[in-house]
């Protein structure tokens, strides 16, 4: 086959974007090039060729008869040339992992750092599933979990991510020092839809502090954890919350933790079927979620 005589492909995308827009300044843009470069590529091209492809007016380019005949051309070969590279090119594949947790965790916990995985792992598309509800790891409702318990889940990896302690928090605006304080102040309850005894209850700390004449029972209840602290940043009252949740409000002074005695809770854990460690998008999200678990202080 002999060669083909073409001019410089060069030259004629310089062209070919010209005629497109029948504009060298816009033309330049496109290819990342000076108005001037497009200019010469094209007269380059047109005394190649033998004929003028333009008709140049002021601030105005119009295609001739023989432009307009080699803009067909070299736009169809463009584009052919374009859907051939991109069938050739991996399209790199996707993964998605469905990790549940409760709302406090993934607000407070996950989301303010879950850039990190995705800059990590581009290819990783994290959805978050939303439940104070234990949710079947089953691959369909979720892949992975973030939960609070003993670590005890028949059937799944439970790996322990941190200790959780309930502290009385507030406001500094409210001036509190002391329990006694307490007693003109209004207490904020945080009562999840799975809330089945008073373990984590003002009236459980009532008892380990030892103020009997304290009236746990009034005030304000939230079943969502993230409420629970947003009223008591607003100066709501005084809360009973996950020191962990609340660790970046009690660093910089915008909630304060006056007094003790603090209540331990039960530890958070990574949960996920065992069979499913070695999966690429499992370690990936499982990696993360232990880096955030290491940096609780």
């Amino acid at each position: 086959m002999p060669a083909r005589q073409l001019p410089s492909l060069s030259a004629l995308r310089a062209f070919e974007a010209a005629a497109r827009h029948l504009s060298a300044k816009r033309a330049a843009a496109e290819l990342s090039v000076t108005p001037t470069a497009i200019s010469h590529q094209i007269r380059q091209l047109e005394e190649h060729l033998g004929v003028a492809l333009f008709i140049r007016h002021p601030r105005q380019l119009r295609l001739t008869i023989q432009g307009q005949e080699l803009l067909t051309a070299a736009s169809e070969a463009f584009d052919t040339l374009a859907s051939a590279v991109a069938r050739l090119h991996p399209v790199p594949e996707r993964f998605n992992v469905t990790l549940s947790t409760i709302p406090a965790v993934a607000a407070r916990w996950l989301l303010p750092r879950v850039s990190e995985l995705r800059d990590a792992h581009p290819t990783l598309s994290l959805n978050l599933q939303i439940s104070h509800h234990l949710v079947a790891l089953d691959g369909v409702a979720a892949d992975m979990a973030i939960r609070y318990g003993t670590g005890d889940w028949p059937g799944l990896m439970a790996e322990k991510l941190f200790d959780n302690t309930f502290v009385p928090a507030c406001s500094p605006a409210l001036g509190i020092r002391t329990s006694d304080d307490l007693h003109h102040a209004t207490l904020i309850h945080y009562e999840p839809p799975n809330y089945t005894g008073a373990l984590l209850s003002w009236s459980a700390w009532q008892k380990l502090a030892r103020v009997p004449s304290l009236d746990v029972t009034g005030g304000l209840v939230f079943s969502d954890e993230t409420h629970t602290i947003a009223a008591a940043l607003g100066g709501q009252g005084v809360a009973l919350m996950s020191r962990t949740l609340i660790a970046e409000e009690l660093a910089d002074g915008r909630l304060i933790e006056p007094f003790g005695p603090v209540l331990p809770g039960k530890p958070f854990y990574l949960v996920y079927p065992p069979a499913r460690r070695d999966e690429s998008a499992i370690q990936a999200v499982r990696e993360w979620v232990l880096t955030l678990a290491g940096d609780v202080g």
